[in-house]
């Protein structure tokens, strides 16, 4: 339905404003009547030129879930209806994006459909896990528990995944900056010193010799390596999309030696945070682990998650088919194993997670400590080679005086 603007006045002369989906004008008017307001001015909302290109809409980020479910939660649990909290919710998102899907989750229950088949049209921002712990509460009657549990889990799992990205980046920034700066002495400071040793005559050093070549190589085919790199990444994305790129790449990440470590404490700290999520939830631990391992984030773990679901649904315990895949460590196997023994494993499950929480902290700082000397390690010798290669002819042409 279209959009309208509307202005009108209270019966106390004071001025108010807002927007009502309706099918016309007339039909606002009505509305407003029935309100009791007066002075009533309509007309329809502009369309946005930008609202259909897909690089100018608004993104849905995680944190606007997490507030969406916080208040969504607190809503029900004070007793309004469901329709009315998303007739709220959408008013109040500031998102346009979110907001458009918000109303159309709220028109969708007011066709007849449940809150879980809303939800499940939108999968870029409600995912597997959020679609079926609502189901779970909107078929228990525990919506709002159900809705905080989830706010609370986002908000950890997005406080994992930035810890992880902030070690992935600070290295990645100080390796550009490291690249930028020695391509820029060799593209810009050596063609300088090398009109100065022209003019002095005779051969260069064999170190000073190896510069000038490069920076002219450089100079040359700095176009063609443009392409050269442009052209590799977009095959590395084309072979990871195949499903034995995935395989590969997932692995050697997995066995990497610096980051490899930290990827398998992550993927602990994920999956028992996820599946003790979803079982304190009444979500059995057949459907959990399914929804877990797709929601894993790397190939290797997901099948291993797979084999360890086939094997329960075989008799064995959760405990046996994942010592087997080599990923879990012994000690969270152990846990696990206890919690399973003593019918407590959703909260065995959650303890591992916040052990693994401070282990992933751990490991971040401790990667950015030996990070740190060893890029400088890296940059340090290749800006101090150009500089004694450009220095060695004056050096040479002196000791000759």
């Amino acid at each position: 339905m279209p959009i309208f603007l509307w202005q009108a006045e209270t019966k106390k002369d004071e001025s108010r404003k807002g927007e009502l989906d309706a099918a016309d004008e007339a039909a606002v008017r009505g509305q407003l009547r029935r309100q009791g307001y007066k002075s009533i001015t309509v007309k329809k909302k502009p369309k946005d030129l930008f609202a259909n290109i897909p690089f100018f809409k608004q993104k849905v980020k995680g944190k606007d879930v997490v507030v969406f479910a916080r208040i969504f939660a607190t809503m029900i649990n004070a007793g309004l209806p469901l329709i009315q909290c998303l007739d709220l919710l959408g008013k109040q998102e500031q998102n346009k994006t979110f907001a458009k899907v918000i109303g159309t989750i709220k028109e969708d229950i007011e066709g007849g459909s449940t809150l879980t088949d809303a939800l499940k049209k939108f999968p870029k921002i409600f995912d597997d896990l959020f679609v079926n712990l609502v189901a779970a509460g909107e078929s228990g009657g525990i919506l709002d528990v159900i809705l905080l549990r989830l706010s609370g889990y986002m908000e950890k799992a997005m406080k994992l995944k930035s810890k992880v990205k902030g070690a992935m980046t600070y290295p990645l920034i100080v390796l550009v900056i490291a690249i930028v700066i020695v391509g820029g002495l060799l593209v810009f400071v050596v063609p300088m010193f090398q009109k100065m040793f022209e003019g002095m005559g005779g051969s260069l050093p064999a170190p000073t010799q190896f510069l000038v070549d490069l920076s002219a190589f450089l100079q040359n085919y700095f176009l063609y390596m443009g392409v050269g790199l442009v052209a590799l990444f977009y095959g590395f994305k084309r072979y990871y999309a195949t499903e034995q790129g995935t395989l590969v790449v997932d692995a050697l990440a997995l066995k990497s030696p610096i980051f490899g470590p930290l990827l398998k404490k992550v993927a602990v700290a994920k999956f028992t945070r996820t599946l003790a999520t979803m079982m304190s939830s009444g979500v059995p631990i057949m459907e959990g682990l399914g929804i877990v391992s797709k929601t894993a984030g790397n190939k290797i773990i997901e099948i291993a998650l797979m084999k360890t679901r086939q094997s329960i649904s075989e008799g064995k315990t959760i405990a046996e088919p994942l010592m087997e895949t080599d990923i879990f460590p012994a000690m969270v196997v152990q846990m696990i194993a206890v919690g399973e023994a003593t019918g407590a494993l959703d909260t065995m499950l959650s303890k591992i997670a916040d052990f693994y929480d401070d282990e992933v902290d751990a490991a971040v700082n401790a990667l950015t400590a030996l990070l740190e000397p060893l890029l400088m390690c890296i940059l340090g010798p290749a800006v101090g080679f150009i500089l004694i290669a450009m220095y060695l002819p004056i050096f040479m042409a002196a000791s000759t005086v």
